[in-house]
């Protein structure tokens, strides 16, 4: 079996986000523009807190600990 080279993974791998990616239908301009809208809203949304919001008006956090043996 030939091993064949990956020429189309080197453009791939210099390829930036651009707002024309939402019009595209190819795989990663898809990917590139969800990866993007996921991004945004992350940092529209604030800290990524670990929070279960408004349990009957309050906050409820949720601890970062390890496991205890």
């Amino acid at each position: 079996m030939n091993k064949k080279d990956n020429i189309e993974g080197t453009n791939i791998a210099g390829r930036y986000y651009e707002t024309d990616d939402y019009k595209r239908n190819d795989q990663l301009s898809s990917g590139l523009a969800t990866t993007h809208e996921q991004v945004s809203d992350a940092y529209m949304e604030g800290q990524a807190d670990a929070v279960i919001e408004d349990v009957v008006g309050v906050d409820i956090s949720i601890p970062r600990k390890g496991y205890d043996e």
